[in-house]
């Protein structure tokens, strides 16, 4: 049985770079949905600090964010990612998921 994970992902644009980050994550939605055992990659901004935005992706298993981690659009991001913003990320398992 595979269990689903879930990575959620806190990133703060450094000083007048928001619209360039914003414009990353942008590029990242298509690509990262359309992969195999992608169950959901969203984006959302902080209403309080417009410069910071959260990464809410779900995928089947491990083995998806692996395959995720090996995508040439995930390696272009993260070569450009810290340019740009602060960057948190944690891979979660669930203990009680509706």
């Amino acid at each position: 049985m595979s269990t689903n994970a879930k990575i959620m992902a806190v990133l703060t644009a450094r000083p007048g770079k928001a619209g360039e980050l914003a414009a990353l994550l942008s590029g990242m939605v298509a690509p990262s949905r359309a992969e195999p055992g992608n169950l959901r990659w969203d984006i959302w901004q902080d209403q309080a600090d417009p410069q910071r935005f959260v990464l809410d992706e779900l995928y089947s298993d491990d083995a998806a964010i692996a395959a995720h981690r090996a995508t040439p659009h995930f390696t272009d991001y993260l070569a450009r990612v810290n340019d740009l913003a602060e960057r948190t990320a944690i891979v979660l398992s669930p203990v009680s998921v509706a």
